[in-house]
C-alpha cells in the first residue's frame, strides 16, 4: 500500500504565493510520473501540471509562467510552487503519482486526499 500526504493549502490574497507538497510512502519500488490536479466547485477535476521521473514537465495553459512543479526523488515528494495566484486558482488540489509497487512489481495510480487553496481578498 502507498500513502500520499499533502500539505501547503491555505487562504491567500490575489498575487500571493503558496507551495504545495505531496510525500509518498509505503510499498514503493519506483515512482514514474507525478502530478497535480485541481477541482473547483461545480467543475470537473483538471490537470494542472505533471513531471516525469526524468524531470520533464507539462502545464495547463492557464498556469504557465506562474506555477512550477518539481520533485525530490530521494524523498518521494512532489511540489507545486504557485506564484501570482488568481481567484480562479481557487480549488482543492490533489497530487497524483504513478507507482511501481515493491510487492508484485505492479503499476498503480494513487491520489492524495486533497488540500484547499483559496485565493481571495
Amino acid at each position: 500500500q502507498v500513502q500520499l500526504v499533502e500539505s501547503g493549502g491555505d487562504l491567500v490574497q490575489p498575487g500571493g504565493s503558496l507551495r504545495l507538497s505531496c510525500a509518498a510512502s509505503g510499498s514503493i519500488f519506483r515512482i514514474n510520473d507525478m502530478g497535480w490536479y485541481r477541482q473547483a466547485p461545480g467543475k470537473e477535476r483538471e490537470l494542472v501540471a505533471t513531471i516525469t521521473s526524468g524531470g520533464g514537465t507539462n502545464y495547463v495553459d492557464s498556469v504557465k509562467g506562474r506555477f512550477t512543479i518539481s520533485r525530490d526523488n530521494a524523498k518521494n515528494t512532489v511540489y507545486l510552487q504557485m506564484n501570482s495566484l488568481k481567484p480562479e486558482d481557487t480549488a482543492v488540489y490533489y497530487c497524483n503519482v504513478d507507482v511501481i509497487t515493491s510487492v508484485l512489481r505492479i503499476r498503480r495510480e494513487y491520489w492524495g486526499q486533497g488540500t484547499q487553496v483559496t485565493v481571495s481578498s
